[in-house]
């Protein structure tokens, strides 16, 4: 199955919904980054949020940037997401290794550690809007529940998972956000939170078979579940190599010109995508030339 999102409504609109399978998304992004089991469940979880989150953007060319920093070996982990989706994203240090925790499950908050998750949202405005919060327990949805609610004030309930093959590979990924408008009656309220108690986990879920359409009509059984839109999702990166040359213009010429003084080609690796473009001497040169700083 491909991955893709799917958007609904419940409860006469009192509640929006969104839920997604990305696991084509997170196996790209290990293998693209090698990453390791625990570093692919913190990064997987992530850019599953990021789907969801850049789809609730209403301009087709806004985006909307997740920013993990810790304090754990992973040290970091920032994800971008458009409104179309598409996601790309990487973590500072990809070949963390911890023990399982005491459930014996991957140990992501462990990768975590304690610090501080920032949204960024990009809407063609002068400058982005920002929301930080400290991050509550490091398991990323937790984490984005606890930051709906006390910087966008909106409650919600934020399901993510990744589960990994005996291989390392990608065996299932995605998540679900459930947000309650201002005006959700305390009866939808509290059928909502009965459902969410009966759910296991959404690694479970997916690999029990259940598509996005599925986990949601679970999720909100009784409040007349209503899909809105259905969108594919993929991992997508829009570097170039024109682009990572306005990087390198952008280094100035003293840099430029110690790369050049090597003698040497110079490869340079996008963060997200980890493609690599090289440079030749005489390009560095051209690239001198362009560059106005010193």
């Amino acid at each position: 199955m491909s991955d893709y999102m799917v958007r609904a409504t419940a409860a006469g609109a009192q509640i929006r919904a969104f839920a997604c399978t990305a696991r084509e998304v997170v196996e790209t992004a290990r293998r693209a980054h090698d990453t390791s089991p625990v570093v692919t469940a913190a990064l997987g979880r992530l850019l599953s949020a990021g789907v969801m989150m850049g789809s609730m953007q209403k301009g087709q060319e806004d985006l909307v940037t997740l920013q993990i920093k810790g304090d754990g070996p992973v040290q970091g982990l920032l994800v971008t997401a458009d409104s179309k989706g598409g996601v790309k994203g990487y973590a500072n240090v990809p070949d963390v290794i911890l023990p399982a925790n005491d459930k014996g499950k991957l140990d992501v908050a462990g990768a975590v550690g304690s610090g501080t998750l920032s949204v960024i949202k990009d809407m063609g405005l002068k400058e982005p809007y920002v929301g930080q919060t400290l991050l509550q327990t490091g398991e990323i949805a937790e984490d984005l529940t606890y930051y709906f609610a006390s910087s966008e004030q909106v409650p919600s309930s934020v399901g993510l998972g990744v589960l990994m093959a005996r291989d390392n590979t990608v065996r299932q990924a995605g998540g679900f956000i459930v947000q309650l408008m201002p005006f959700a009656e305390d009866a939808v309220v509290d059928r909502l939170e009965r459902n969410l108690s009966g759910i296991t986990s959404v690694t479970a879920m997916l690999d029990a078979g259940n598509t996005p359409e599925r986990m949601l009509e679970r999720i909100l059984e009784g409040l007349d579940c209503q899909v809105t839109d259905t969108c594919p999702v993929a991992f997508s990166c829009n570097c170039s190599k024109e682009r990572t040359e306005k990087v390198l213009i952008s280094l100035g010429k003293k840099e430029i010109k110690e790369m050049i003084d090597e003698g040497q080609e110079v490869e340079v690796n996008c963060h997200f995508c980890n493609t690599g473009y090289q440079f030749s001497v005489e390009e560095l040169k051209s690239i001198y030339q362009k560059s106005r700083r010193p």
